[in-house]
């Protein structure tokens, strides 16, 4: 996100162009603006980071309020020289991408009166109703009493306590993988070591957890967590459904969002690129897409990182939250419900410095705060871009979103390798994009 600063700014500059394009010659439904007409210096780099084999494959979405969106692509969906190319509709692990969606399930639930921010996760599994604190977190499992409940705002903003395997050392992380707290896939082979161990289902899932002591007394402290993986477990007993069932019926379905599973079927295998790992300069596979862990369904679904989506699908959930919970006509939140979960929710005395990088997170420059799921800015970015407000998070895998409220555009980068930081794709993009706004308009900083 930190590097995402002046990516608002150069969308906000193809208004524009795209509405006197739209103007001048109203394309069909099905036909889009060329990527090549406004975002040719992107699809030059998008191109090269393919041509140099930095990776096989990569995809962006970048809307600008409710024009149509552009999806620059380049390569393959693998090494395979006969895989499919890379497009608006291929399929990507978007790992803690995922967490915004699981947020905003939560939200749809605090606006139907099932969930309250500040209610305490005990009135749904009452085993949280006794918490207890480590002392020395990564060095013994002493602890004491917890003072405080966890609540639905505490694991919406990753300020419950809670650990998390990619995170937590010493004796705890022992404690998480005994008890299989590990609610993360990589690949088909490491999923049958895990799955033994652990849980069958949201539900022992989280009762689990409740065994577990916390890292910090709730609500005083940020760190990345299993919050929103917890929740997930909330949003299925607060519902009375399925948590997957849930997302699909008020989220993916009323907004057309035809490419996220939390299992890929087996029509849709064929789209599902490979996920790659870098060993020093070696690119290896893996997640083969051919023999993905995603193929089959996973122990419970991953509420904190257990989605595949296509370009395609994200833009259309980040389309939806600026334009205020509505998508073409059907709403699936109302306004107010999305300003309150894209602003700062963190409890009192409690700062959000951003986390690392290879974890999907991010940092910026400017003060943020955490909102449902994602960070938030707290002031305008230099130049007043991005906007206060601007609501966004990354993936494991190298993937990235972010939606800008005060100027209505948004983006989403699409790409698998770990680790996620291994290229400096996200500030080569802001500067492929501003060389795009300087070309549309002379300077960087459009028409006065």
């Amino acid at each position: 996100m930190k590097t995402l600063v002046a990516a608002p700014l150069i969308l906000s500059l193809l208004a524009a162009p795209l509405a006197a394009q739209q103007a001048a010659a109203p394309p069909p439904p099905a036909a889009a603006p060329s990527v090549a007409a406004f975002l040719p210096n992107t699809q030059a780099l998008f191109d090269a980071y393919v041509r140099d084999d930095k990776m096989p494959g990569i995809v962006g979405a970048f809307g600008v309020g409710d024009h149509p969106t552009l999806f620059p692509a380049a390569g393959r969906i693998a090494d395979d020289a006969n895989a499919p190319r890379a497009d608006a509709d291929t399929l990507w692990r978007v790992y803690s991408m995922t967490k915004p969606v699981t947020a905003m399930a939560a939200m749809i639930l605090v606006e139907d009166g099932k969930l309250r921010l500040d209610q305490p996760i005990s009135d749904f599994f009452p085993g949280f109703a006794k918490m207890r604190v480590l002392t020395r977190p990564d060095a013994s499992l002493d602890s004491v009493p917890a003072k405080t409940p966890i609540t639905v705002r505490h694991l919406l903003t990753h300020t419950a306590g809670l650990g998390y395997s990619i995170i937590t050392k010493g004796p705890l992380l022992k404690e998480y993988e005994r008890l299989g707290i590990v609610p993360f896939a990589s690949n088909a082979t490491v999923e049958a070591q895990v799955r033994p161990t652990r849980p069958r289902t949201l539900q022992e899932f989280a009762a689990r957890v409740a065994t577990l002591p916390l890292i910090a007394e709730p609500g005083t402290k940020w760190s990345y967590s299993i919050g929103l993986d917890v929740l997930a477990a909330v949003v299925e007993k607060a519902s009375g459904m399925p948590f997957e069932r849930f997302v699909q019926a008020r989220l993916f379905t009323p907004l057309g969002m035809t490419s996220s599973y939390w299992t890929v079927p087996a029509s849709a295998a064929p789209r599902l690129a490979t996920n790659y790992v870098f060993t020093g300069d070696v690119r290896s596979p893996i997640d083969p897409g051919a023999t993905s862990a995603w193929l089959s369904p996973p122990s419970f679904p991953y509420g904190g990182a257990g989605l595949v989506m296509s370009a395609r699908d994200y833009d259309r959930f980040l389309h939806m939250l600026l334009d205020g919970g509505t998508l073409e006509g059907a709403r699936v939140m109302k306004p107010e419900t999305v300003r309150l979960a894209m602003s700062n929710l963190l409890p009192a005395d409690v700062t959000f410095g951003g986390v690392d990088g290879g974890t999907g997170g991010t940092n910026a420059a400017v003060p943020m705060g955490f909102g449902a799921g994602g960070s938030v800015y707290l002031a305008d970015g230099p130049g007043g871009f991005p906007g206060k407000g601007t609501y966004g998070w990354g993936g494991a895998a190298g993937t990235v979103a972010w939606v800008d409220p005060v100027h209505k555009v948004r983006g989403t980068i699409m790409v698998n390798y770990f680790p996620s930081d291994r290229y400096p794709l996200r500030q080569a993009v802001v500067a492929a994009l501003m060389k795009d706004s300087m070309r549309l308009h002379g300077t960087p900083t459009g028409p006065r």
